[in-house]
């Protein structure tokens, strides 16, 4: 043949091939064979084969045409993947969308059952990324009705009540593999409709029911600008879909094989997608956590988690001081139900409870629907039906226990729980106080009144004595005169007004609040020109003066790169501050369990962070002065300067060592669940050898990218240590390392870096070794000895169990404590 004749037909050809790809229909004279492409009229979405991960074989998919990432949203042959190239999808003689293999002799997948008997079918698909099976302008099969593992916008959740149809979200198995994994999330019909993702057939995290504007498990789902929500709850439908109001944003919700909802946008400049919200991302999001009659609540650093709801109390006592909540609570052994006086308790701002087993009467406002409860003696607790929607409407009632209650900050509704007589009497009832309680608490008023001026009376006297000898802490001169522990001698500290700091603060405007801790709220301000940060000390602050002494007195002198320098303070009528060096990246807990900025720490940045707490800590146990034992080392207390360098801050709680001494015993134990050695949280002792545990937890923290505070509901132990521990010992230690590191980063070095914080954590004390030894290991590749088995180690138990039995001892929770006698 002619060259150039050749040249042009082939020419003609390949036009004509890239002609079709354009097209956005499959017809019974247009089929698709591997290597071909379907592409929407706005070119938004693609259909064709693909092959996921490492994995060589074929899928038929549906994915973002112009995203360079490919992100498959939608998978037909699931479960029946094709081994080779020889894959065509078509429309059948029967109307059906259907994809065979080897030359069209194996059916592997099909739209079904036969409903439009015409070849003439044709399937289109649309940008919204909608796969439509059509004839004569009838749609009689999309592919909304069957999601994979992707939400898009427009796409319904839910039930059709006429049809049956059921339209949920199942995972991936795995990145290599998009068969059915082992979650599904979908809307719950039974009792009162709720929002429900679930591990094989057992609730794994529950959204909850619809407040009118959102589900009241997901206080983030508010309308914006951006994304618009509906929920219909009719005769012949229940679902929920999500909009977005601007074309241009592109995104999406993904169920993912480890267990995860997540929301990610599309951001056009970074090429990538960026993760927004994701679920269940702490401890009270796992469904019943707490146990039965209980209330799971996050928002207090200063307690535990879990609590018993108004009438009840823990049905395993022993097991719920060792905080295993799995028993839950039970109605306390002394009540009298059904009783003249009963009534209810508000708790306020919560997830209700499962409303599964919920009585739901929409005709009915809050009031007829506690006259309805009031008389059912079986009746445990009402809510409103739609607390966000004009007013509270509709009537929800329960009936047995009370499972799944969490509380929000700033979100959630009311739930009213039965409790008798007597114990109404210790509640406000409806936002009035009894005549009774009314009289209890004047008289407890006087009584304390009483005692304070006593305690003043005695603090004068003793404060007048003290004038005779030197004072330990003196705020008289400015720059103020302070006792030096380290040297005997006078430090130098300035001592600023209170108008100063409102000043620099703008009033402590909450625009320049950077968080909040167990002392109190801290501000940036502009002292001088410079950039500080002020910590107020909170008057509901479980820490009180003694550890403002403490703090001011112990690290005025401390001069080392890994600590955080103080620069003044402020003692004004009754507010008490501490001046320090601004930090712009703030705490070290705001980019490890952030999964967005955590991306941001590769593993050359995570090393240098903790090998510097490690210096920091050096120097405070042995290069200072005396020794100084921090005791509460945990990611809050560790900030972060502009170059990623660590600073260890916050010394309320620390203490010191004179000379060869290496032990002390307290009878009020302070720190945070979850960082406590096990001698220090069980009998008050503590030791350079507390730190180091507490180094250990963090070290793990950082490279696992986990808190502490995680639940492991596949691993023998419930905890993050014993989890971390059960992996290392099976050999699978690669399983925990942060999957946002990417694979850049030295193996051998990231597994020698777990062994370390293994060998921190181990349950006795003298095993564990000293930080100065931890920062030669890190510095060297030299071998290391094996680890025994860490502290905290809790076995699982079985639910049913009401005896609770549990091996070792165990706390597991990020609660700041402080603890009047020791355990």
């Amino acid at each position: 043949m002619n060259p150039v004749k050749w040249f042009v037909k082939a020419l003609l050809l390949s036009c004509f091939f890239h002609l079709s790809l354009s097209f956005d229909t499959i017809t019974s004279q247009h089929s698709i064979k591997d290597g071909d492409v379907v592409v929407s009229s706005g070119n938004t979405f693609a259909l064709g084969f693909f092959s996921p991960g490492n994995t060589k074989y074929r899928y038929v998919g549906i994915w973002y045409y112009q995203i360079p990432k490919k992100t498959v949203v939608w998978v037909a042959n699931r479960e029946h993947p094709i081994n080779d190239t020889s894959g065509t999808l078509s429309i059948s003689s029967q109307g059906n969308l259907v994809l065979y293999q080897k030359n069209q002799t194996i059916l592997v997948w099909s739209t079904n059952p036969s409903v439009t008997h015409s070849k003439n079918s044709v399937a289109r698909l649309l940008d919204s990324g909608n796969l439509l099976l059509v004839h004569n302008g009838t749609t009689f099969w999309q592919s909304f009705d069957y999601p994979s593992n992707t939400v898009l916008p427009f796409m319904k959740i839910g039930l059709n009540l006429s049809t049956g149809l059921n339209r949920f979200v199942t995972p991936w198995k795995s990145p290599d593999n998009p068969g059915i994994g082992n979650y599904t999330y979908k809307i719950d019909p039974s009792g009162f409709p709720q929002l429900c993702f679930y591990k094989g057939s057992v609730k794994f995290w529950r959204g909850g029911s619809w407040t009118g504007r959102r589900w009241v498990g997901v206080p983030e789902m508010t309308r914006s600008h951006i994304f618009n929500f509906s929920f219909v709850y009719n005769n012949e439908e229940i679902f929920l879909m999500f909009g977005i109001n601007n074309a241009s944003i592109i995104s999406i919700l993904v169920a993912n094989e480890t267990g995860l909802l997540t929301r990610f946008t599309w951001n056009p400049e970074d090429q990538r997608w960026v993760l927004v919200w994701s679920a269940p991302k702490e401890e009270c999001d796992y469904y019943g956590h707490c146990g039965p009659n209980s209330n799971c609540d996050q928002t207090h650093e200063d307690k535990l988690e879990c609590s018993c709801l108004p009438g009840f109390e823990p049905k395993s006592p022993q097991t719920w001081f060792l905080r295993d909540w799995s028993a839950g609570c039970a109605r306390k052994r002394n009540a009298s139900i059904c009783q003249h006086g009963e009534g209810f308790v508000k708790v306020a701002r919560v997830k209700v409870p499962d409303t599964a087993v919920a009585n739901a009467d929409m005709s009915l406002g809050l009031k007829q629907c506690k006259d309805k409860c009031l008389r059912n003696c079986s009746c445990t607790a009402y809510a409103s039906a739609f607390s966000e929607l004009n007013g509270e409407t509709g009537c929800l009632t329960w009936h047995g226990d009370l499972v799944d209650i969490k509380t929000y900050r700033d979100a959630g509704q009311d739930i009213y729980i039965r409790v008798d007589a007597v114990d109404l009497a210790s509640y406000k009832k409806n936002g009035t106080i009894s005549k009774k309680q009314l009289v209890t608490i004047l008289v407890v008023s006087v009584a304390v009144m009483l005692s304070m001026v006593a305690f003043a009376f005695i603090l004068v006297r003793r404060i007048r004595r003290g004038r005779k000898r030197r004072p330990p802490l003196s705020f008289t001169a400015s720059p103020t005169h302070l006792e030096d522990p380290l040297n005997g001698k006078n430090a130098e500290l300035p001592l600023f007004n209170l108008g100063t700091i409102a000043a620099a603060t703008n009033n402590f405007s909450s625009d320049n609040k950077l968080g909040q801790g167990g002392f109190g709220p801290v501000y940036k301000g502009i002292l001088s020109g410079k950039e500080t940060a002020v910590k107020r000390l909170s008057k509901s602050s479980g820490q009180g003066i003694e550890e403002f002494k403490n703090e001011v007195t112990l690290i005025a002198k401390l001069q080392h790169r890994n600590l955080v320098r103080i620069l003044g303070c402020c003692i004004e009528k009754e507010e008490k501050m501490l001046i320090y060096e601004y930090l712009p990246n703030k705490s070290l807990d705001s980019f490890i369990f952030d999964e967005r900025k955590r991306s941001l720490l590769d593993w050359g940045t995570r090393f240098k962070i903790f090998c510097g707490i490690a210096r920091g800590i050096v120097y405070l146990h042995q290069d200072s002065r005396l020794r100084i034992i921090h005791r509460d080392l945990k990611a809050s207390n560790i900030l972060l300067d502009a170059e990623m360098n660590p600073k260890i801050s916050d010394f309320g709680m620390a203490r010191i060592f004179g000379g060869d001494q290496v032990e002390a015993k307290t009878k009020r134990v302070v720190g945070t669940y979850g960082y406590m050695s096990p001698e220090y949280a069980m009998q008050g002792h503590f030791s350079v050898k507390s730190d180091v545990y507490s180094f250990g937890v963090l070290l793990l923290e950082i490279i696992t990218g986990r808190r502490n505070i995680g639940y492991y509901p596949d691993s023998p132990t419930s905890n993050f240590i014993g989890h971390v521990w059960e992996v290392w010992r099976n050999g699978k230690a690669m399983e925990i390392i942060d999957s946002l590191l990417g694979g850049t980063y030295p193996v051998a070095e990231v597994l020698r870096c777990i062994q370390i914080g293994l060998l921190c954590v181990q349950d006795s004390a003298t095993d564990r070794p000293k930080m100065s030894v931890v920062v030669a290991m890190l510095g060297n590749d030299a071998s290391l000895p094996s680890p025994k088995q860490p502290a905290f180690i809790i076995k699982k138990t079985n639910k049913n169990d009401e005896t609770g039995s549990s091996e070792g001892t165990g706390s597991v929770n990020e609660v700041t404590l402080t603890m009047p006698q020791a355990r």
